[in-house]
């Protein structure tokens, strides 16, 4: 391996230690892709995620001011085709392998900043959001699953946007109270937290399951190499969004809501054999 290649390789382990240590069910999702996709995979999720973390984490600091210099960053290093940042250099190599749409990228860096500036959410914002945060991200992934086939995508591109969109709903849903009580959000349109109801809940879970079930007409049409990590991720989201709607509001705003790593590891044992049988 040459310095160049090294450097390269490097960067992309440093995206996928960051997807391993933030997210155990994405990485178990990751894992069940053809190895083709799992290098790519890891650097859109290393890429996303700190960007994230800018907007939620970094409460002492100038965040617009970081969060504008990462986005110069990255589009420098799209441009150059090099960045010094490895989470930037290893995107950057993937955006321009894949040719993802820089609109797409636009889109999710616009959603960080709205992070920054928006408490509430009517409907037109929370869409706006919503497209920005999660749909793009299943976009771009689906860039990378359909390698240059501009038909496929768009015939997969709806899909995509409802799963992305189902995901991040649930999100909505597990962290309503850290995102209330630490950073004053509430991003369901017209929703109080302090009045957070059954019938509330119930229209919320409603609008989510229609996501999901749009979503999986997507999943079974992907490329086979990247059906199963999918449908992995789909069902871990399926199950913790199952277990919410079990419970009453009042248990939702006071705790954040779990599916334990053995049930996970069993999520994608279950899938993987299934597909392998021909039965999911």
């Amino acid at each position: 391996m040459d310095a160049k290649a090294l450097f390269d390789q490097t960067t992309f382990e440093c995206s996928r230690l960051i997807t391993q240590r933030y997210s155990t069910s994405f990485t178990l999702g990751i894992k069940t892709l053809n190895k083709k996709y799992h290098l790519p995979i890891y650097a859109i999720y290393g890429f996303v995620r700190y960007a994230d973390e800018i907007v939620d984490t970094f409460h002492d600091q100038d965040k617009k001011s970081l969060l504008e210099l990462f986005k110069k960053d990255t589009y420098k290093a799209i441009e150059d085709g090099i960045s010094l940042n490895p989470v930037l250099h290893a995107f950057q190599i993937i955006v321009n392998q894949y040719n993802i749409d820089l609109d797409l990228i636009e889109a999710f860096l616009h959603s960080m900043e709205m992070d920054l500036d928006f408490k509430t959410y009517n409907d037109s914002k929370y869409h706006e959001y919503i497209y920005g945060s999660a749909e793009v991200v299943g976009l771009m992934c689906l860039e990378v699953f359909c390698e240059g086939n501009d038909e496929e995508y768009q015939k997969l591109k709806e899909s995509a946007c409802k799963l992305g969109a189902a995901f991040q709903k649930v999100n909505f849903l597990r962290d309503i109270k850290s995102d209330y009580e630490e950073r004053g959000r509430v991003y369901f349109p017209g929703v109080d937290f302090l009045t957070f109801d059954k019938l509330t809940k119930a229209t919320i879970e409603e609008d989510i399951q229609k996501d999901f079930d749009e979503a999986l007409i997507g999943i079974n049409n992907l490329p086979i190499g990247a059906k199963m990590g999918v449908k992995v991720a789909y069902l871990y989201y399926q199950k913790l969004f199952d277990k919410i709607k079990t419970l009453p509001p009042e248990v939702i705003t006071q705790e954040r809501i779990r599916i334990p790593n053995s049930r996970k590891l069993s999520l994608l044992l279950g899938t993987y054999f299934g597909m392998k049988l021909g039965f999911a």
